[in-house]
């Protein structure tokens, strides 16, 4: 069995949709597979609505302005003044293409290990109650020393 891991940057939803199809792609085919999110990734693994949670004056301000779940993020070219994610997401159910809820729901299904980055957490005041259930939390060390068994690191 192979190992892939993703470092997730990016918060936008055509980076995630890459992210998960390449490890639902890794899953099928028997690999191991870790998800690091951090930043910008982390909108991702919100949920909807908000949680009571305690944050300094510039943690709401970085919590506000998030998304507050992967199919509410803008796509990173062509967003057309907003409308950009929408039209994608037309295109995609015309061709039969998994969104990215269903993506992630695939690659949680399949085992996929995902760990929320808790320094990137930190900064941007997000708490583990704003989180998805059933994800790991930890810092750089663990996603090194998880990318150091892998045969294939990738950073999107």
């Amino acid at each position: 069995m192979s190992k892939k891991t993703i470092i997730v940057f990016s918060g936008e939803y055509d980076r995630l949709i890459a992210a998960f199809t390449i490890a639902n792609g890794a899953l099928a085919m028997d690999d191991e597979v870790t998800m690091f999110f951090t930043f910008w990734g982390l909108s991702a693994l919100r949920k909807p609505g908000k949680a009571d949670v305690k944050k300094s004056f510039l943690q709401k301000m970085f919590s506000g302005m998030l998304p507050h779940r992967a199919e509410t993020t803008p796509i990173s070219n062509f967003n057309f003044g907003g409308m950009g994610r929408a039209l994608m997401k037309k295109v995609m159910k015309q061709g039969n293409i998994m969104s990215v809820t269903d993506l992630m729901a695939s690659a949680r299904e399949q085992g996929v290990k995902i760990i929320a980055c808790t320094m990137s957490m930190d900064v941007l005041g997000i708490g583990k109650d704003e989180l998805i259930d059933g994800i790991e939390y930890a810092g750089v060390a663990t996603y090194l020393a998880e990318a150091d068994e892998a045969n294939v690191n990738l950073f999107i």
